[in-house]
């Protein structure tokens, strides 16, 4: 008889579990995702790419595979023109995804997980039970197929993520929430103190942060989301997976302010020897489950479980042919480049931008509008011509305050 697969919270009680990277934005860029809507209906559209990212993720790795439903509630399927619900459907995106999860974590023992986040259900202030409904859609696919665990992840408002994790808990998983705050707290003024004890007393079994921001700025929201729970006698498992971008100029809503999101982006990318220190510096706070989201390449996923080689028992196989801190360079042609086969090196290196004419920050565009703004009412309908100009000259008049 096999051994039994021990679960998240067990894997979580021994040590740290590697998770995994930024989907939308990986297969976006390989031209599988479309921009704007973000939804993942290429887990039945194009499944071979989706099953090679998640074989590159466990290579690389990671210990857990996320089956690719990030925005697959049908009412976001279906929003501003959005055809996936009417042509594909919210159940069978969902399956799919969970399928080929399932698939590639068989061939390296990983878990797997489905994920729901924020709907525009919420965004439109529609009421709990209409919210709840659109959840319910997805969490039923996960129990059906059996993915391992649930995650509520990427909620910018504590109260929507409460009542995505009671949803969660009305099955027989293990609940992961990770909301997409940074240390200011939610966009409606909850701090993240305060978010993070109430998603330990809704239930969750791990709590914390993911998208939005750097790995530097969630660990300083992630710290005060400690305080608040050490305060209340409440120890929940802790996750952080943020963005592989600097954000040291987001405001309150992370870098979908920045001017760069979502296609200029790349300046400020991590290097993998950054992704080292993030993942020492998580781990040492007592972060157990670790991975990244948006901009998380395979190789950023390498560099945190090389990092933690040790305390996993082992490197992933991708560092096969990956020599710790630049090593591999003593084999270069060029005397100059051999003499950087050395972690002072990296670990001291202020990368340039090779932009001499860019500002090193920006400014964002800090509208300043959340859930219960008319702005922010969602639709079926294509976003028509008018209503385009309307949120440019909106643009140009909150612009010319600044």
């Amino acid at each position: 008889m096999a051994p039994t697969k021990k679960n998240l919270l067990e894997r979580l009680a021994a040590g740290p579990v590697i998770g995994d990277g930024g989907f939308v934005f990986q297969l976006e860029k390989r031209g599988y995702v479309k921009a704007g809507p973000w939804t993942p209906e290429a887990a039945v559209q194009y499944e071979s790419a989706v099953r090679q990212l998640h074989r590159e993720f466990l290579r690389a790795g990671a210990d857990v595979m996320q089956a690719f439903t990030f925005y697959a509630s049908e009412d976001k399927l279906m929003n501003r023109g959005n055809q996936a619900a009417a042509t594909i459907g919210v159940d069978a995106i969902n399956r799919a995804a969970a399928k080929i999860a399932k698939e590639v974590a068989a061939e390296g023992g990983a878990l797997t997980l489905g994920g729901i986040s924020q709907c525009p259900t919420y965004l439109s202030g529609k009421s709990k039970a209409e919210v709840q409904a659109e959840f319910r859609k997805q969490v039923k696919v996960f129990v059906e197929e059996d993915l391992d665990f649930l995650l509520c992840e990427y909620f910018e408002h504590i109260e929507e993520m409460e009542w995505a994790i009671e949803v969660c808990r009305e099955t027989d998983r293990a609940v992961v929430a990770s909301m997409a705050i940074g240390p200011d707290g939610d966009l409606h003024g909850r701090t993240a103190g305060e978010c993070a004890v109430r998603m330990a007393k809704a239930g969750a079994h791990v709590i914390g942060i993911n998208c939005h921001f750097d790995p530097f700025v969630s660990l300083e929201c992630l710290r005060r989301m400690k305080a608040a729970l050490d305060a209340e006698g409440l120890s929940p498992h802790m996750i952080c997976q943020p963005l592989a971008y600097h954000t040291p100029d987001a405001g309150r809503q992370g870098f979908i302010d920045l001017p760069e999101f979502p296609f200029g982006l790349e300046p400020r990318l991590l290097t993998r020897f950054e992704m080292n220190k993030y993942a020492r510096e998580a781990y040492e706070l007592g972060v157990r489950y670790i991975g990244g989201c948006c901009g998380f390449e395979p190789y950023h996923i390498r560099a945190v479980a090389e990092e933690l080689a040790e305390e996993r028992g082992g490197l992933p196989a991708g560092s096969e042919k990956h020599d710790p801190w630049g090593a591999g360079l003593k084999m270069h042609t060029k005397p100059w480049v051999r003499a950087r086969a050395n972690r002072k090196y990296w670990e001291t290196l202020k990368p340039a931008s090779g932009r001499p004419y860019n500002p090193s920050m920006s400014r964002p565009d800090a509208w300043g509008v959340t859930q219960g703004d008319s702005s922010l009412q969602q639709q079926a309908e294509e976003t028509s011509e008018s209503q385009l100009s309307e949120v440019v000259e909106m643009k140009a008049k909150i612009s010319n305050k600044a």
